[in-house]
């Protein structure tokens, strides 16, 4: 079975307000037991429109990955990340 991730690429605007959104997002990410690869880090975009912060997370599967975004843990943070943060958000099914 393949394995799902987010791809999160993100532009946060209140520094100082951001951190509330990872605690409040960490429920979530334990629940449905995510895996970050990637936070943040060094980058280069030698394409596109960049932002300054990218995430990776995995999920055991696909379905977990969407089942993580829709619950109400999740929505719930999600309403402080945009309060705080603009984002590109993807799902995506792993190879």
């Amino acid at each position: 079975m393949s394995k799902g991730y987010w791809i999160v690429r993100v532009s946060v605007r209140n520094a100082e307000n951001y951190p509330s959104y990872l605690a409040a997002a960490k429920p979530a990410f334990e629940k449905f037991d995510a895996r970050f690869l990637v936070r943040g880090g060094q980058f280069e975009a030698p394409e596109g429109n960049p932002r300054e912060r990218n995430v990776v997370v995995e999920f055991k599967d696909f379905d977990t990955a969407k089942a993580c975004y829709q619950s109400p843990e999740y929505q719930a943070a999600r309403q402080i990340r945009m309060a705080n943060a603009n984002a590109d958000f993807l799902i995506v099914e792993g190879a």
